[in-house]
């Protein structure tokens, strides 16, 4: 059996980015648990703001299709205005062009969403993420993860510096694995037979 396609999908426009730091740990988590990886960094995808006006550039189809391939995805969002920021929704909406394929959107992707936060109210950006998964069609991975007051954990090189955030961020990367190989086994997981509880770790 081929290893299953995590893709890592986030990040912001500044440097550095401590979501990026946290997106990369969840990823390296993906990988020790048997997937293969990719990481989408939104500030080198360099997207126009979507509209749907307007014909995809050569960054939105990259991003399509690399979303398209991907078995499981794992969001990464820095929590702004209590919610996700403009850029990682920005990459969100050109997600629009998988609305033609067969199926659409994020069907029968697990996604595991995880963000950081200055302050403590990271939670709100991932109940923003889990309404984004559900309109997708995707599958929100219960296990959740919101860095709480990032400048604590992460130096100012944007380095994670508290090994444990590091083994819970790994932790969220090998729970997606673990979706995405039953999602491939059995067409769906257990997951899917209750709401997302959106349980978060201290």
């Amino acid at each position: 059996m081929t290893r299953p396609l995590v893709v890592g999908m986030g990040g912001s426009l500044r440097t550095p980015s401590t979501s990026l730091t946290a997106l990369c740990v969840a990823v390296e988590g993906a990988a020790d648990a048997g997937a293969d990886t990719q990481v989408l960094d939104l500030k080198r995808l360099g997207l126009p703001l979507y509209t749907s006006e307007r014909e995809a550039p050569d960054s939105a189809r990259r991003l399509a299709d690399t979303v398209r391939a991907a078995d499981a995805l794992l969001w990464s969002s820095p929590t702004y205005h209590g919610s996700v920021s403009g850029a990682f929704k920005n990459a969100v909406d050109w997600l629009a062009l998988l609305a033609g394929h067969d199926p659409p959107y994020l069907s029968n992707k697990p996604v595991g969403m995880l963000t950081t936060a200055g302050g403590v109210q990271g939670l709100q950006a991932i109940n923003a993420m889990e309404f984004i998964v559900r309109s997708l069609r995707g599958w929100a991975v219960p296990l959740v993860f919101a860095v709480p007051r990032s400048s604590r954990v992460f130096d100012g090189d944007g380095l994670l510096t508290d090994q444990a955030v590091a083994d819970q961020l790994r932790g969220l990367g090998a729970e997606v694995t673990r979706a995405a190989l039953q999602f491939r086994a059995e067409g769906t997981c257990d997951y899917a037979q209750e709401r997302p509880a959106g349980a978060v770790r201290d």
